[in-house]
């Protein structure tokens, strides 16, 4: 069985190295779809809450959402980083409140007090995807990620392997301690 939920994204970026329109800065809005797959936990009825599936994501990805993405090798990174020192912002602004945790993997950086996620290929839906796969496949039982972003498409599937003790009455995962953060519920 599977539980399904989606993500909401802005973000702006650009193809560099590519000709034409695509190597100028520009706007977009991803929906981002994960499908997670478990057995169906017998005191909920449910594989997986969908709001508990959003909140673990979103803790990660929000990093993407109202950022500049761009990939490390762009000549418009240091000048952009430069404009933020300048400006007061580059560590960071006090209304600057939605905001996840850094992260650095093999394929992104995330620098969360500029808003801006650097990454190590061009900021494609197929890319995206391998981006939130990496970042969310030790905390989800991911079976499919589906990354549009205006008229392009992307999915891949996954081979679920993770297993998760979850919570009897509340269907959410345990902490490292065997407790439930949402209602106690002790293993």
């Amino acid at each position: 069985m599977r539980s399904i939920t989606t993500l909401d994204l802005q973000y702006a970026h650009r193809f560099y190295g590519f000709k034409g329109e695509a190597q100028y800065l520009h706007g977009h809005t991803g929906v981002l779809t994960i499908e997670v797959e478990d057995s169906v936990e017998p005191g909920v009825n449910m594989v997986f809450p969908c709001n508990e599936i959003q909140k673990t994501a979103w803790a990660v990805l929000k990093n993407f959402d109202h950022a500049l993405v761009l990939r490390e090798d762009d000549p418009l990174l240091p000048a952009i980083l430069d404009v933020y020192e300048k400006q007061g912002i580059k560590n960071g602004a006090p209304n600057n409140q939605m905001k996840g945790p850094a992260f650095q993997t093999e394929l992104a950086t995330a620098y969360p007090d500029c808003r801006l996620v650097v990454t190590k290929e061009t900021m494609t839906v197929e890319g995206m995807i391998k981006m939130v796969y990496d970042l969310l496949k030790d905390k989800l039982n991911i079976a499919k990620i589906t990354f549009t972003s205006g008229v392009n498409a992307a999915s891949a599937e996954f081979e679920t392997k993770n297993k998760i003790d979850r919570c009897p009455l509340c269907g959410i995962a345990l902490n490292e301690n065997g407790v439930c953060p949402k209602c106690g519920y002790k293993k």
